[in-house]
């Protein structure tokens, strides 16, 4: 029998969330995957974004505010074999949680990062996240913002990612088609998700997005792939990439602007400097004896601290 990955727990969000678009989009692509799912965890942060482990049935874990990237890093590093995908509202991931996303553009473990991006705290009843515009007021705002915005997609291309995308919430099947893309990418993959919040944001609807998206395989000269490990070929698709992410307002381009598998992933990384890790990482590791005595015996341990002082 085919796993629907779905629930049987109420899905609790505003009615018109784009959050459901999303949970629909990240259910079906594991469907279609046809992964076990004991092999998949599905971790979030804080925020409305935050439930969507409570809905998909895999293993998952709902940790603190900003602190998804180090949970989700921790479970891959311990289980190399799992599927590990994060969900992050834009708030959790690029306010409090900069530093860890900037962080792991560097490393390049093999997971997939979902930014829920709607413009506001939609569980804190809508103060405005990183990514609204300066002046720009919502009626959850008494005045306009006074931050600069950040554009998680140029954002991502320039700390390293190797695969960036961009979807929208209520294009389920081409939310899909992508997220599925990211899951296969070897390496982080970032997909900045286009949520509207119909209950603080009236400014950025459904209907604004339908009017301006795009989505650049539309364009059959669009390339988006490194194929071969030279640096003018990853330079070249990273320029492109870059020009494409900074489109906004009345055009908005949807699909893959980066994905390049030539760079070394982490867990390969560690695995070239430490040969065992893969037969020998925590969750394969032999915790106890045959007849039951544990490997690591603490009289041991602090025998041979004895004798080194």
């Amino acid at each position: 029998m085919e796993h629907n990955y779905r629930t049987d727990l109420w899905v609790d969000w505003c009615p018109g969330c784009g959050d459901f678009g999303i949970l629909g989009a990240l259910q079906q692509s594991l469907a279609e995957l046809g992964e076990k799912p004991e092999n998949i965890v599905v971790a979030s942060g804080i925020g409305c974004s935050a439930k969507t482990p409570h809905y998909v049935n895999v293993s998952g874990i709902h940790t603190l505010h900003g602190r998804g990237i180090p949970f989700a890093t921790g479970i891959k590093l311990a289980n190399p074999n799992m599927t590990v995908i994060l969900d992050a509202g834009d708030g959790d991931m690029l306010s409090i949680g900069a530093g860890h996303f900037v962080a792991a553009g560097r490393r390049n473990i093999d997971m997939t990062i979902i930014i829920h991006n709607n413009g506001v705290y939609g569980l804190t009843k809508g103060q405005s996240s990183p990514t609204m515009p300066r002046g720009m007021k919502t009626k959850g705002l008494q005045r306009p913002n006074i931050y600069d915005s950040l554009n998680p997609v140029n954002l991502a291309l320039s700390v390293g990612y190797t695969f960036v995308a961009r979807a929208f919430a209520f294009d389920i099947k081409g939310s899909k088609d992508i997220i599925t893309r990211a899951i296969k990418h070897k390496g982080t993959a970032v997909v900045d998700m286009l949520q509207p919040c119909p209950t603080y944001n009236e400014i950025n609807t459904k209907e604004w997005y339908e009017k301006r998206v795009y989505y650049l395989n539309k364009d059959p000269t669009w390339d988006p792939v490194v194929k071969v490990p030279e640096p003018e070929e990853a330079e070249k698709k990273y320029k492109q990439a870059v020009d494409k992410s900074l489109e906004w307002e009345e055009k908005i381009p949807l699909g893959v602007f980066y994905q390049n598998e030539q760079v070394p992933s982490y867990e390969e990384r560690i695995r070239n400097n430490f040969p065992t890790y893969f037969t020998d990482s925590p969750s394969l590791s032999r915790i106890c004896n045959d007849d039951g005595t544990p490997v690591a015996r603490m009289e041991r341990i602090f025998a041979d601290r004895l004798i080194r002082k």
